[in-house]
């Protein structure tokens, strides 16, 4: 799997290439090394280049966290989100029977491993954080996610929306545990380290 090859086609034509993707043998490993870790630091490395050596500037001045915090944020956000990964295919899998689907764990990963493509590509825009607003644009992973649960957990195409709105909520939940955890742990110039 060519990783820039693989991310074009689930951004340009997700459709067929979910097909594709329900096709392919894949193991957690290389599912992982060859796309989960490479694209989920994006947002980290961004973040903390852009937080911690660019800054932040505005009428008020201008602010930067500090590195020791920066590069524990970081390792955290990358951490967790590959956590995230995992726990969202455990999910998916669980969930998948409720709407007609069938279990199937490696098919349920690798839509969490192919779906936030969007999300962790917008990432970079955290690079100059006056642009971190442009990371809307890795909303698009929802409807990754809209089309490729129908086909890789063979959900009935009346039962994808529910089982799409399902998952996005419990999504969202992890995310904010993710950044409550991430708050909590990692030292923050917002807190007064």
């Amino acid at each position: 799997m060519n990783l820039v090859d693989r991310a074009k086609n689930i951004l340009l034509q997700p459709k067929s290439e979910w097909q594709v993707i329900s096709a392919e043998p894949h193991t957690v490993q290389d599912l992982y090394t060859g796309y989960v870790m490479i694209l989920a630091a994006i947002p980290a490395v961004a973040s903390f280049i852009g937080y911690s050596l660019i800054g932040v500037s505005s009428f008020m001045g201008s602010y930067r966290w500090p590195i020791t915090s920066g590069i524990a944020h970081m390792i955290l956000q990358y951490v967790l989100n590959l956590g995230w990964v995992y726990v969202l295919a455990l999910i998916i899998d669980a969930l998948a029977p409720n709407f007609g689907g069938e279990k199937n764990f490696m098919q349920a990963l690798k839509v969490s491993a192919f779906s936030p493509t969007a999300m962790w590509l917008a990432g970079i825009f955290s690079i100059i954080p006056l642009l971190g607003i442009l990371g809307i644009l890795g909303l698009y992973s929802l409807y990754l996610l809209y089309t490729g649960l129908p086909v890789l957990m063979k959900t009935p195409p009346e039962k994808a929306m529910g089982f799409t709105v399902v998952v996005i909520v419990i999504a969202i939940v992890l995310g904010i545990v993710v950044g409550a955890l991430s708050a909590l742990v990692v030292p923050g110039p917002m807190r007064g380290f």
